[in-house]
Parts: structure tokens; sequence; C-alpha cells
């Protein structure tokens, strides 16, 4: 075995059905007092009840978090919990309520809880997004890295079945990519690999049986150990593809995750083939990129760019914005190869085996 540093990040993980009853715990735990909530329009109810919970700790709800957290969204948000005087955030959501919780933690050093209802992953990296002229940039900062997170899979049985698709195809990414980082190591790839197998084996069962806190709870586990791995290890080609078209063309973000990631696979599967067996094997399919196309196929999640609201006009664009800065990758990134990526994508083509 080579040599490899490993640096675990740390960590409070609560994980249980109903554990969002934990949150005035949670907060006492960190002694704050005067909590402000985030959520996206969508998840107001959810989020109006984590401040029910809290009580006397909270100071109000700011359900304002929207998809790629917008800076004119972020800088209102701060300057919220500025006014508001508060010494914490409570982000409840997905990835838009939870990157908006970050936001607030970078700029305003507030420690923040996540309580995650999708299987994004964000709750478990110290990775922070913000878009801006339509450019997405991300950055890493331990500031935003969540003091503790609760996993609560009732928390997911109402999530709609495109959104439990995509969101799960999501957390996919992050194993697959962990799986040939230039800088994985045993420790993250055993995670990266538990994280597809109960990823697979949770989310055809929940989309079959919505109500089956076992099945949501394998892929809550999953999208945990894929947030982990996302932020410990370097993504490559997949994430970077991702960020362009989800910050530029404001495509949905796990929507693009889902269609893209098979693709990306079979971009890397020659320069990566022990990364793609060990996919293909936790996947139980033959080859890992036409087994992560039928498992998104099978969860009836969009499959192609067109489907999303892409325009085939911007696929040259997305090309030059791709390789524009460089950036590790297992295979040599070009534009005439990205661009051929992009169109299978946008098409919906099955990569071949």
């Amino acid at each position: 075995m080579e040599g490899f540093t490993y640096d675990a990040l740390p960590m409070h993980v609560v994980f249980e059905a109903g554990a969002l009853a934990r949150l005035p715990d949670e907060a006492a735990r960190l002694s704050l007092s005067r909590v402000l909530v985030v959520s996206t329009p969508g998840q107001q109810a959810l989020g109006t009840r984590a401040a029910d919970l809290l009580g006397a700790r909270a100071v109000g709800l700011h359900a304002k978090a929207r998809m790629h957290v917008p800076s004119a969204i972020a800088a209102t948000a701060v300057r919220r919990a500025q006014t508001d005087n508060a010494d914490g955030v409570v982000a409840v959501g997905g990835g838009s309520a939870i990157g908006l919780g970050k936001i607030i933690a970078r700029d305003t050093g507030l420690p923040m809880l996540a309580i995650p209802t999708t299987y994004s992953g964000s709750e478990m990296t110290p990775i922070w997004g913000l878009t801006e002229d339509g450019i997405k940039t991300t950055g890493r900062d331990s500031k935003v890295l969540p003091k503790g997170v609760i996993y609560d899979p009732e928390l997911t049985v109402g999530l709609p079945p495109g959104v439990t698709a995509t969101s799960g195809m999501n957390a996919m990414a992050h194993a697959v990519e962990a799986l040939y980082a230039v800088d994985a190591n045993p420790i993250t790839s055993t995670m990266a690999e538990q994280a597809i197998a109960a990823l697979a084996r949770g989310l055809p069962r929940v989309m079959e049986s919505p109500a089956n806190l076992d099945a949501r709870s394998d892929a809550l586990y999953g999208a945990w150990l894929a947030g982990a791995v996302l932020g410990t290890v370097g993504m490559a080609l997949h994430h970077k593809l991702c960020h362009t078209l989800g910050g530029t063309f404001d495509l949905p973000h796990a929507g693009v995750h889902t269609v893209i990631l098979p693709h990306a696979a079979a971009y890397n599967a020659a320069a990566a083939p022990e990364a793609m067996a060990r996919i293909a094997a936790a996947l139980g399919s033959r080859d890992a990129p036409g087994g992560l196309f039928d498992l998104a196929s099978g969860l009836d999640a969009p499959m192609s760019l067109a489907v999303l609201g892409m325009k085939e006009s911007d696929l040259d664009r997305a090309a030059d914005l791709a390789v524009a800065s460089p950036y590790p990758n297992p295979a040599p990134i070009t534009r005439e190869r990205i661009r051929t990526l992009l169109d299978d994508a946008f098409h919906g083509r099955r990569p071949p085996a």
C-alpha cells in the first residue's frame, strides 16, 4: 500500500428517525440563544416547525434561500442575521438552504446547525458556493462547516419523487468522483464505495415505497458518506461541469448532476479503470457509466440537458467555460472531448459499455 494522508473533518452527527425533536438540545450544546432559522420558501412550514421547537432560542425564520445562492439573496440574509443579533444559524432543507446558511456563517463567523431534507451532502463539507452575474464561485472555509448535523429520515418522506431521484444522484456523484480524486486514499475510497452501495440499494426502494423508513435511512446514510468524502478530497470534471452549467445557465443543481454523471464517468473510464471497477461493483452493474445511467433512468430522473431547459446553442459556450481554467482530472481535459460529452448529455444518450 502506498503512503497517504487523511484529515478527518470535525463533525457532530445525530442520525435517527424523529431526530428533529433533538434540535433544542443541539442548540443548547452550542450555547446558542438567538438562532436564525434559514429555509427556502417551499420549506417554510418546516422552518417554522424548527423555530417553534427552538422556542425562545429562535429570533426568527428567513425563508428566502434560492438555488445556487445568488449574491443578492446572500447579502440580504447576512444583513438579517446581523440585524437580529443572531448568535447561530439553523439551516433546514436541501442544498439551497444549507448553502445560504454557509454564506451567513462565512461572513459573520456564526456557528451553523444543518438539518438536511435531501441527499445533496452539502452539510458534510467546508465548501461554499455563491453565484454573481451568472458565474458560480466555490471555495473552502472551515467556518462554513456545520457544528452539528441532524439526519432525520422522517423529514425525507415527503420529498417529491423527482427531487428524491436527482438529489440521490447528486450524492452519488460525490462518491463516484471521490474514487478517482487526485488525493483519494483508502479511507475515503472505502467510504465512497459504501455510499454508492447504500444509495443504489436505497433509492429504488424509496421510489417504490416512499414511506419506507429503512429505505429512506439507507439513502440518507449513503448521502452522509458521500458528502463526507466530498468534504475531504477534491472533485474533478463532473463537479466542474455541473457548477458551470448550473451557475451560468441557471439549471437545477441536482438535475444537472444526474444528467452529467454517467457521461463524466465515461469520459474518465479509460484513465481510471480501478475506480470504475469499484463503482460498477458497488452498483452491481457490468460497467460504471452504464450502471449510473441505468440507475438514474430507473428512478425516472431527467436524462438530458434538453429536458432541464438548456439550449443546444449554449453548448459551445459551456465547453469554452469548462476548459477555461485547469483542474485535476484522471483524463486530460480537451475542448473537443468536452464538447462531445456535452452533446451526449444534451441528447441523453446512454454511454457505451
